[in-house]
């Protein structure tokens, strides 16, 4: 089956089987491999991309279901050398151990401060808690996301990322795979 789907401000025709699984399609085909596979039934979190602004869990979506969409990986956030405010909070709170688990927390964290632009502890924990870590005890997780709220701007998540992915647009062509 013919898409067409926009993947870090990158646009990419291809073909693919009506079954490969979005994270199958950016890992093996366009080598985004921040998008980790964990546990391929949904579960954990840890292939948590944004699909048209908003977080979905990459294992459980169609490359099919993709087409016409713009997905923002792990990879897409950083702009011009620049980590994205959750990715520095995330640093500067120590908000990992293994790594497994940041892209698709760091994902969800982002959807999370988008619809709530300064959540206490409790509505992070809540907005996180489809996103399985099994290392850090998510209290530096917690600090990262409410320290990267203050950061942020409100609305500064999934809009900024189309804003920034228009931009890019104009400089990026089309790429067949």
């Amino acid at each position: 089956m013919r898409i067409t789907v926009t993947v870090d401000g990158t646009t990419y025709l291809d073909e693919v089987e009506p079954r490969t699984l979005l994270v199958q399609y950016l890992r093996e085909r366009l080598g985004k491999v921040g998008t980790v596979v964990g546990c391929d039934t949904s579960n954990c979190g840890a292939c948590t991309v944004h699909l048209d602004g908003h977080s979905v869990k990459s294992c459980a979506v169609l490359a099919v279901q993709a087409d016409g969409c713009e997905v923002t990986t792990i990879e897409g956030l950083a702009r011009d050398g620049q980590l994205h405010p959750v990715q520095r909070a995330f640093h500067d709170n120590h908000a990992l151990q293994c790594g497994f688990c940041t892209p698709g927390m760091i994902m969800q964290s982002i959807d999370l401060l988008a619809e709530n632009s300064d959540p206490d502890e409790q509505a992070v924990r809540e907005g996180i808690e489809g996103n399985l870590c099994r290392c850090t005890g998510y209290q530096n997780i917690v600090r990262a996301v409410r320290d990267a709220a203050h950061e942020m701007r409100p609305g500064a998540g999934p809009e900024a990322e189309r804003m920034n992915e228009a931009e890019m647009g104009t400089q990026a062509g089309v790429r067949r795979s």
